[in-house]
C-alpha cells in the first residue's frame, strides 16, 4: 500500500524539527542529548566492570598492564557519548563452542581497561548500533586512545488513521527490517513489535519499516532515512478504520448477543471470523460483507470501510431489514 504525499511532508518536516532539536542539543550539552535514546527493552544485560581490571586473554601472555582508554561518537566529528553505551572485549581465540569468548564488559559513557599486550576485539554497543575494532596492545609504550565511530542515530514511529485520527497506542505495533532484500524475497528483521514514540538507536541507513493497526490487515509499509546524529521522527498513515459490528432487530438498537462474525471481502475472501455482541476489529479502506449467525439463522450486510471513519456496522435482524436479509443456515 502507497503512503499520501502529504505523509511524506509531514515525515520530512518531523525529521527536520527533530534532527535541528537534536543537533542544538549536542552542541548545548552532549549528555542531555543522549538521555533522549533510551536504551531498547530487552537487551541482554552484563555484569559491570570496574574500571582498570587486568584482563588475560591467554595464561602464556605476560607483561606490563597497559591502560587501555576508549571513547565512542555517533559521528566523525562529534562529542563523545557520555552514557548509554555498552563497551564488549572479547579475546581473538575461539572458545570450545567455535565463539569469542567474552573477557569483560562496561556499561556508561567512555571507559577505560588495563589489558596485558596481546590482540583483542572491542566491540561497543549503542541500541541497536555498534561498532567494532581489532587492537593490539603494544608490549612497549602506550596505546593511543581508541575512538570508535557509531554512525548512528534514532528513529521514533507513530502512525494516524485517515488524515489525523490518532490510534491508540495499545493498537499500533512496528517492525523494522533491513532495506536489502535476500535470494528469498525476505529482508532480515532488525527490530519486532517496536511500541509507538519508543526511541531505536540504529546504525545510520534506510529502513523498511511495517506498521500494523489492529490485527486484521490494516498494514502499512515505507522506507525510513535514519541520519547519524540526528532523531528521525515520522508517522506513517493508515488507511483504516475501526468498526464495532452488531446484530440488531432494529436501527440503533441494543446487540443480540451469541452471535458468530464473519468479514469477507468484496473477492468473498474471509478476513476475520469472531463470537460476540459486538465485536471491534481494524479494518483497511475498501468493501467488505459482514455475515452474522444466530439461532440457525444468517444474516448480511453489505458495506464499505473509509479511512479514519470509525463507525458501527448493523446487521437487522428479520427478512425484510433494510440492512440485511436472513437465510437458513447451512452447516
Amino acid at each position: 500500500m502507497r503512503i499520501r504525499s502529504r505523509i511524506f511532508l509531514r515525515t520530512f518536516l518531523a525529521i527536520s524539527l527533530a534532527g535541528a532539536a537534536f543537533e542544538r542539543a549536542l552542541a548545548e550539552d552532549p549528555t542531555d542529548a543522549f538521555k533522549s535514546f533510551p536504551s531498547i527493552s530487552g537487551t541482554r544485560k552484563m555484569p559491570k566492570l570496574t574500571s582498570f581490571n587486568p584482563l588475560i586473554t591467554d595464561p602464556t601472555q605476560s607483561g606490563e598492564l597497559k591502560d587501555v582508554k576508549l571513547e565512542a561518537l555517533l559521528t566523525e566529528k562529534g562529542n563523545p557519548v557520555q552514557s548509554g553505551l555498552t563497551w564488549r572485549v572479547f579475546s581473538p581465540i575461539p572458545g570450545s563452542d567455535g565463539k569469542l569468548p567474552l573477557l569483560a564488559t562496561s556499561e556508561g559513557g567512555s571507559t577505560a581497561f588495563n589489558l596485558v599486550p596481546g590482540e583483542y576485539f572491542v566491540n561497543v554497543a549503542f541500541g541497536r548500533a555498534g561498532a567494532t575494532r581489532k587492537i593490539r596492545v603494544p608490549e612497549d609504550g602506550m596505546l593511543d586512545k581508541q575512538v570508535l565511530v557509531l554512525d548512528a542515530g534514532g528513529v521514533m514511529l507513530n502512525a494516524v488513521s485517515g488524515s489525523d485520527v490518532r490510534i491508540p497506542p495499545n493498537e499500533l505495533s512496528f517492525s523494522i527490517f533491513s532495506s536489502d532484500v535476500k535470494e528469498d524475497g525476505e529482508r532480515a528483521l532488525v527490530v519486532a513489535d517496536v511500541k509507538p514514540n519508543t526511541v531505536i538507536r540504529l546504525n545510520a541507513g534506510t529502513y523498511h519499516v511495517v506498521s500494523n493497526y489492529g490485527s486484521v490487515n490494516a498494514v502499512i509499509r515505507a522506507d525510513i532515512q535514519v541520519e547519524a546524529g540526528k532523531l528521525t521522527d515520522a508517522t506513517i498513515q493508515h488507511r483504516a478504520a475501526k468498526l464495532t459490528l452488531k446484530l440488531v432487530s432494529e436501527a440503533g438498537g441494543e446487540a443480540i448477543a451469541d452471535t458468530a462474525w464473519s468479514i469477507l471481502t468484496s473477492s468473498g475472501d474471509v478476513v476475520s471470523e469472531s463470537v460476540g455482541a459486538f465485536p471491534t476489529l481494524v479494518l483497511a479502506e475498501g468493501s467488505y460483507t459482514a455475515v452474522a449467525r444466530n439461532k440457525d439463522k444468517i444474516y448480511q450486510r453489505d458495506f464499505a470501510v473509509k479511512a479514519g471513519v470509525n463507525t458501527d456496522v448493523e446487521v437487522l435482524l428479520g427478512d425484510n431489514g433494510e440492512a440485511g436479509g436472513a437465510a437458513d443456515a447451512q452447516d
